[in-house]
């Protein structure tokens, strides 16, 4: 009875609680909803997405290859930027590597006789992408996605599949066009790749990891990525639209539905994206396709000077504004156009076809993708003064490349010619003799200052200067004047802060550089 009474009391008050609790309890928000101007502008972009996906993709292609064991295809690559190449299991197992495995295999499993390495080949497999170029079954790829395949199957986005061939490449660019007897295909939409803002939508499609007909999105991050050092030639769209192992060779799309790049390489240390990639301007990769398809090689054009960067060093030490863009003319090579059209070294390159010219690695590309034969306007600086001239380029095979036949020396050369130590400077230099010409591998006659001695962390050091240099120019007055030895030398530089002198290296090159004082506390 006590114990009910307990209870009685216990449900009176949490009764009486509940009751005193309606007038404090207060109702719920409502959900928020989103602005719908924000919902609208949301839709339409997703909206923008979808029609582009589905406008695109018929004109998308995977690509699978086989080839022999050994012919691994991979990107160049240097400086260690994976590529979203062929994806296949074995992609990344060197051939001895595997041959080792096996080996441990029959080891552990001693009674397995069902693959014998020795009499069977093994064939490695890989996955690209593709799309459509023209009408007459051409396809546009990269050339690691088919480099040294020995079969070729292209499938389309309504499932069906084609054996295709090879019908030109380009290393250097890593474009390569294939085709399929088939023209009843749709050709993607061409747009201007140099067109394209940083900011701007982009889509990316392929087959990433094998999985075909696979749209991501993205932004274009940077343009003229062309310094990257995965090809011989670059112009890279850089994008965080994401591109995998297998999107290679598949198109990037603006939000108009037409292909602005191919894409081709991604930076990362895993092989997955990570918000870098790299795409082939379509602008580079249609001239260089419409090549391989007419020719089936890509003919390039050269000039026939060696070049080096303008620095704002070199630009002042020439009398121009320290902020002028261009190019500075290191050595022109005897009976080239560019001797032919009277450049000299330490000429500055501005424009070149009516464009300006930025950088060395652009301006080189300009030059190799112009029509051989065909004359071209050349704008350049010369002692101050604003010259132009015409230069017909001609085939690159046509234009022979300096060798280098010397070999460098870190000995201090041993001779009793005059000399002179540059403290601040950080080198001592000697007049170079017709008895250390030899020594040196230098040419008979040749003259100027031969470096004999570098301070570590002196301006020298700094400016990658070695023994066995050869300083045969000074800059003084606009212009580049010859050294023969110490008293030309002495008259020219005197006692400047600054020197811009042209060495002539051990191993054959030559270029300008600058040497400064260091500045005093």
């Amino acid at each position: 009875m006590k114990r009910n009474a307990v209870a009685w009391v216990a449900i009176v008050m949490s009764a009486a609680a509940l009751a005193g609790s309606r007038n404090l309890t207060r109702p719920l928000p409502a959900a928020q909803e989103i602005p719908a101007e924000g919902q609208r502008f949301a839709k339409e972009l997703s909206a923008a997405f979808e029609a582009v996906a589905d406008f695109v993709k018929p004109s998308v292609v995977q690509i699978s290859t086989q080839g022999k064991i050994g012919t691994l295809r991979r990107a160049p690559g240097r400086r260690g930027l994976p590529s979203p190449g062929p994806g296949g299991p074995h992609g990344n197992v060197d051939p001895k590597d595997f041959e080792e495995m096996l080996k441990q295999f029959r080891r552990m499993f001693p009674n397995f006789e069902e693959f014998n390495f020795e009499k069977e080949q093994f064939v490695e497999q890989g996955t690209g992408s593709g799309f459509v170029y023209d009408d007459q079954g051409h396809i546009l790829t990269n050339n690691h996605v088919v480099d040294g395949a020995r079969k070729i199957l292209v499938t389309f986005h309504d499932g069906e599949t084609a054996q295709a061939t090879v019908v030109g490449a380009d290393p250097e660019t890593d474009v390569a066009v294939i085709k399929v007897e088939r023209t009843d295909l749709k050709p993607i939409l061409k747009g201007r790749s140099k067109d394209l803002r940083v900011g701007e939508w982009v889509l990316a499609f392929g087959s990433p990891f094998g999985l075909s007909q696979t749209v991501t999105a993205g932004i274009v991050s940077a343009t003229e990525r062309n310094n990257v050092g995965i090809n011989d030639y670059e112009a890279f769209i850089q994008t965080d639209a994401a591109i995998n192992p297998g999107n290679s060779g598949g198109p990037l799309v603006n939000l108009d539905g037409r292909v602005v790049g191919i894409n081709s390489a991604i930076a990362t240390a895993t092989r997955s994206n990570a918000g870098v990639g790299f795409t082939i301007p379509i602008d580079l990769a249609a001239q260089l396709a419409d090549n391989l398809i007419k020719n089936g090689k890509v003919q390039r054009a050269r000039m026939g000077i060696l070049l080096q960067p303008l620095t704002p060093a070199l630009a002042k030490s020439l009398g121009l504004d320290p902020k002028t863009k261009g190019v500075l003319v290191g050595q022109v090579l005897p009976g080239s156009p560019a001797e032919k059209a009277g450049l000299k070294a330490g000429d500055v390159l501005t424009r070149f076809a009516g464009a300006a010219v930025d950088n060395v690695p652009s301006f080189r590309m300009a030059v190799a993708t112009s029509d051989v034969g065909k004359p071209f306007d050349l704008k350049y600086v010369r002692e101050g003064q604003e010259r132009t001239a015409q230069v017909v380029l001609a085939p690159i095979e046509a234009v022979e490349m300096p060798v280098a036949t010397r070999t460098r020396t870190d000995s201090q050369p041993r001779s009793q010619a005059p000399k002179a130590d540059l403290d601040e400077f950080g080198l001592s230099l000697q007049e170079l003799t017709p008895a250390l010409a030899p020594q040196l591998g230098y040419d008979e006659g040749t003259r100027g200052l031969v470096v004999v001695a570098i301070e570590d962390g002196s301006p020298a050091a700094d400016a990658d200067l070695k023994v066995g240099d050869l300083i045969t120019k000074v800059i003084r007055d606009r212009k580049s004047q010859p050294v023969k030895g110490l008293k030309d030398f002495q008259a020219l530089a005197g006692d400047a802060d600054e020197l811009a002198v042209y060495v002539q290296s051990a191993d054959g090159g030559g270029r300008f550089v600058t040497l400064a004082k260091p500045k005093k506390d």
